[in-house]
């Protein structure tokens, strides 16, 4: 099953996927790659927009549980997050693609503050746009940032790159017998608790009707196999 081509789509990375094969930080060689896929997808026509996650960097529900205040874990979190969107803007640069980072936190001498209707002008004009610092909020994950940037920006699907190929019933690398699913509702994903996005991101997507199609970024070629329908992915929506 594929989705109707989309024009505008936001995709979301996980900040472990920048890490590429080492224990933590960023792969300059594994975040070009990245980039030559998102910019494989742009070729076609697509309006991009990114949200990249901040756990390679540091993580503030981790940290808390070590003693530091959540609060404080997030907000270090944030600024994780915004190291990110500077590596993919810089590999995507190098390959020619117009990029603009912006920032749920202002600071004015790395990257644009977030603007709603600034965002949408870059998309309109052929950038790739990319979301950092979540929602500027702490208790709210990037998960949750992407979620609210896909609707702000009226995108038509939400594509969430991970390091698995879609859903699946529990954790494939740990449970051999794990199902795996073609297509999901957004109801049966929260009923399950199954770990596709957290609860609040996926509400908000059912809210807005945004699809979530979930799938391996880890394969070269991908996204690109995704975005035309051919790829190995899982589509969270409402049931038919």
């Amino acid at each position: 099953m594929s989705l109707p081509k989309p024009k505008r789509i936001l995709l979301k990375l996980s900040g472990e996927v920048l890490m590429g094969n080492q224990q933590y930080g960023i792969d300059p060689e594994f975040v070009a790659d990245l980039a030559q896929e998102v910019k494989a997808a742009k070729d076609t026509g697509l309006e991009i927009c990114l949200v990249i996650g901040g756990g390679n960097i540091f993580r503030g529900i981790s940290a808390a549980a070590k003693g530091l205040d959540r609060t404080t874990g997030d907000y270090m979190g944030m600024l994780a997050t915004v190291m990110n969107a500077l590596a993919m803007q810089n590999a995507l640069e190098n390959l020619g693609v117009e990029t603009r980072v912006q920032s749920a936190i202002p600071m004015a001498s790395v990257c644009e503050p977030y603007i709603r209707r600034r965002a949408e002008r870059h998309l309109e004009k052929g950038r790739v746009v990319i979301f950092a610092a979540g929602t500027g909020n702490p208790f709210f994950t990037t998960d949750t940032g992407a979620a609210l940037r896909a609707a702000e920006m009226g995108c038509d699907a939400l594509y969430k790159g991970t390091s698995v190929d879609g859903v699946y019933s529990s954790d494939p690398k740990k449970d051999p017998s794990a199902e795996r699913f073609e297509t999901i509702s957004y109801d049966a994903v929260l009923s399950k608790n199954l770990k596709v996005m957290d609860a609040s991101a996926v509400a908000l997507c059912r809210e807005n009707g945004i699809p979530i199609v979930v799938f391996s970024i880890r394969e070269r070629g991908n996204l690109a196999r995704v975005l035309s329908g051919n790829g190995v992915q899982t589509i969270v929506q409402e049931e038919a």
